[in-house]
């Protein structure tokens, strides 16, 4: 069965479902009505009803209905709702797919009766806007062509990275959390430029298209970031200072040690819910 003709379910319709779902229309891979979606939230559902998908009373009914499940809720949710789909009916064709931090392929396939498919994903938000980027992983029996499917999933979302499962605690800090730290970069830089007397709805425009660029000239030229750096350092110059400045700072010091921190909490997690 090709991709276009599976039944596609989510549990939780929260930002990252909604992403997801708003991809998978946008790029014609689903059509509206194989997308199976369920929250406690009422008003939520609604919203997704009002996209054309389909809302279902529970998680159960959902999981029944569908070929890829895709578990869209919170790590401390997972346990209520692995439970509540360990019965379904097919189990042993059907693909379980984590988005959440910390949660492994051996926690979840520890809650149902058989060996099932699971693919375990690490996305971030910016897929809200589709340029997302997300980091994906599998064992068996999940096939190639069938791991090949979730990634063309979420390339419905932004760009897709396969690793091994051992990488995933790492890649929360380096794609799942790294937003938060530009977005602090981001309004650091336009208080400084609103510090000089810049308006700041322009501060946050010259700022962010500038990190656009920035990051787009890392991915396009291939150039080596510290290659790229130097290009805009001229002797004496303005970049240069502030690149010392930086430097006297603990930059580079302080992202390593943050994201180090986040990569704890991450295998502090994966540990919470390890099985042993």
């Amino acid at each position: 069965m090709a991709l276009s003709e599976k039944k596609i379910g989510f549990i939780g319709a929260g930002n990252m479902a909604s992403a997801i779902i708003q991809g998978l229309i946008g790029s014609g891979l689903i059509n509206r009505q194989n997308i199976f979606v369920s929250d406690l939230d009422i008003n939520k559902l609604k919203g997704m009803e009002e996209k054309g998908v389909v809302a279902c009373p529970d998680n159960k009914t959902l999981a029944d209905k569908s070929d890829i499940i895709i578990l869209a809720v919170k790590p401390n949710v997972y346990e209520k709702v692995l439970k509540e789909i360990c019965s379904v009916s097919d189990i042993y064709k059907k693909i379980f797919v984590s988005i959440a931090a910390g949660i492994t392929i051996r926690y979840i396939k520890s809650f149902f009766p058989v060996n099932v498919k699971v693919v375990r994903t690490m996305p971030n938000t910016p897929a809200l806007i589709g340029e997302g980027m997300t980091v994906t992983c599998y064992e068996p029996p999940v096939s190639e062509s069938e791991f090949e499917e979730i990634n063309e999933i979420f390339r419905s979302i932004g760009k897709v990275e396969s690793m091994k499962e051992n990488y995933l605690n790492e890649v929360v800090a380096v794609n799942g959390s790294s937003p938060a730290y530009v977005y602090m970069m981001i309004e650091a830089m336009a208080d400084a430029a609103v510090l000089r007397g810049i308006p700041r709805d322009v501060a946050y425009r010259l700022v962010s298209q500038s990190i656009l660029g920035a990051a787009k000239m890392v991915l396009e030229t291939g150039l080596h970031p510290g290659q790229l750096k130097d290009m805009v350092c001229s002797p004496g110059g303005t970049t240069i200072q502030a690149v010392y400045e930086l430097e006297k700072s603990g930059f580079r010091a302080s992202l390593i040690s943050a994201m180090e921190k986040c990569t704890e909490k991450a295998i502090d997690l994966s540990r919470k819910y390890d099985i042993t």
